[in-house]
């Protein structure tokens, strides 16, 4: 059975859900994990997703900021969350697919939405950068993050850090930009490695290669310019790493009307 498996900050979901539409309509993940959806669950666009035949949704939002999604096509057996830091500030969801999406063994999917870090690179006198660097190593000792042998297991999501020196448009001047710092990059290599995690979109577009998928609003002409970071991801467990068939970064979102500073990444595997 193939699947895709897509995911997407969406920089509000009510705003954008023309968008997302168009995505689906275009690509038809199987599931499409969202990031910054910025709504509470009592105002999720259910309806509007239902139409486009997505009947199996989980959500955990809130008003304004932050939010993670999964929009699924196929049945969900569970959904869990985990809270960070302490902090209830819906950034992780989790569902696991089972028997009732055709799957003869259970694969679980986790959507992240790490912290972006605030604008300066040191945890003494940025609160924010400090959560960040706390959330990436409470990632990496969290049992969602440590798929045990043989098990199925996707994480993905906006984790906020460009970890390869192709992974941002000059590596040298974003060294001490937030998102591609030396410590950013190693904490995030550490989830990476604690978890024995494959990066599926690496195993396509190979180092030295640049990839991006964000662009910044600031940047008037973003494709002329192209000065982007790879922040959105898609890991795969040991188990499902000769699964993987394909990986697309969708560019041409960045030049819709009214996007997101981020563009969809899909893979597909055989499951």
């Amino acid at each position: 059975m193939q699947i895709k498996i897509a995911t997407w900050n969406i920089n509000s979901v009510r705003l954008r859900i023309d968008l997302v539409a168009r995505f689906i309509k275009a690509s038809r993940p199987d599931v499409l994990c969202l990031q910054e959806t910025k709504c509470p669950d009592d105002a999720f666009p259910l309806k509007r997703f239902k139409r486009l035949g997505y009947e199996h949704i989980a959500i955990n939002g809130q008003k304004g900021y932050h939010g993670v999604a999964v929009i699924s096509r196929l049945p969900l057996d569970s959904k869990t969350v985990k809270a960070y830091c302490g902090k209830t500030d819906t950034r992780h969801i989790g569902v696991t697919l089972g028997e009732k999406a055709g799957l003869r063994d259970p694969l679980t999917i986790h959507n992240y939405y790490v912290p972006a870090g605030g604008d300066e690179p040191d945890p003494r006198i940025n609160p924010k950068f400090e959560h960040k660097l706390k959330f990436l190593d409470e990632m990496r000792a969290c049992p969602n993050m440590l798929p045990k042998r043989g098990q199925r297991a996707i994480a993905v999501g906006d984790l906020n850090v460009a970890p390869l020196e192709c992974d941002v448009w000059n590596h040298k001047a974003l060294l001490k930009v937030v998102s591609h710092t030396p410590i950013e990059c190693e904490k995030l290599v550490a989830v990476q490695k604690a978890g024995q995690w494959i990066d599926a979109t690496r195993t396509f577009v190979r180092e030295p290669e640049k990839l991006f998928t964000w662009w910044s609003y600031r940047s008037p002409d973003w494709a002329v310019a192209d000065k982007g970071r790879r922040l959105d991801h898609i890991w795969v467990s040991q188990a499902l790493g000769d699964r993987l068939s394909g990986i697309k970064v969708t560019k041409d979102a960045r030049g819709w009307t009214q996007p997101s500073d981020h563009v969809p990444v899909t893979a597909t595997l055989e499951v």
